[in-house]
């Protein structure tokens, strides 16, 4: 909704209509502004209709007996009321959502980041997780041949254990479809986070916003996480 021209008509029509009782008190002649209320009362009803659908039978404009008009302004000056108060509705009594605290996520993607994003160098804090992440599989696997999604590629592969090249096993009977299932997706998550987001934080220039780099964050800590609790296969 464009609420600043729906607040400069309704505001329009409040001020004509202070206009008209002025000049209708002065015994004057109210007819231009007469018609001017009825040109703008078809948009008012539909901005306050808009506003709050119970106002769609609520009569703005009508006729006394003597020819004179009957304005319902309070019922515009209410549609005024929720218009500049919108903003700050959505503000203020949006659902309260879910935080994220940082210092939850997986140690080895918090305690890595920490003080870049202390510095609000947020890339760099993403970039710092990643390679922390490398590192603990590094040594978890025995490995320095490989590194990054090359290294997610060989530690999660369901092939079997070869000399040299240990693997990765989700906890659970091995056979089980949920197990394999699971096992194909911390491969694919493993690649697609390095892939995604550390190959960018490591190349790209400009930083992230906050959140974004939050929610890198927190992807990366579920590969930590899955990368802690999994088994090395020999």
């Amino acid at each position: 909704m464009d609420r600043n021209w729906m607040r400069q008509r309704l505001e329009a029509f409040d001020e004509l209509t202070t206009l008209y009782w002025n000049i209708q008190r002065a015994h004057h002649d109210p007819s231009e502004e007469r018609k001017r209320l009825f040109e703008a009362e078809p948009t008012v009803r539909k901005i306050l209709n808009r506003l709050d659908p119970r106002m769609r039978d609520t009569e703005i404009l009508g006729q006394t007996d003597w020819d004179g008009l009957t304005i319902n302004v309070d019922e515009v000056r209410r549609g005024i009321g929720m218009l500049a108060d919108m903003d700050e509705w959505t503000a203020r009594l949006a659902p309260e959502g879910p935080s994220l605290p940082a210092d939850g996520l997986h140690p080895w993607v918090w305690d890595a980041a920490l003080t870049f994003w202390e510095s609000n160098h947020y890339r760099a804090a993403v970039h710092a997780a990643a390679t922390s992440i490398n590192a603990h599989l590094q040594d978890k696997l025995g490995r320095r041949d490989l590194s990054d999604a090359k290294l997610i590629q060989e530690a999660f592969s369901d092939k079997a254990p070869e000399a040299g090249k240990p693997r990765l096993r989700i906890p659970g009977d091995q056979t089980d479809p949920g197990v394999q299932t699971r096992q194909r997706g911390a491969l694919q998550l493993g690649q697609g986070a390095f892939f995604a987001l550390r190959n960018p934080a490591a190349h790209e220039t400009g930083d992230l916003a906050e959140q974004e780099a939050l929610e890198q964050l927190a992807t990366f800590s579920i590969v930590a996480r899955l990368i802690d609790q999994c088994q090395v296969a020999t």
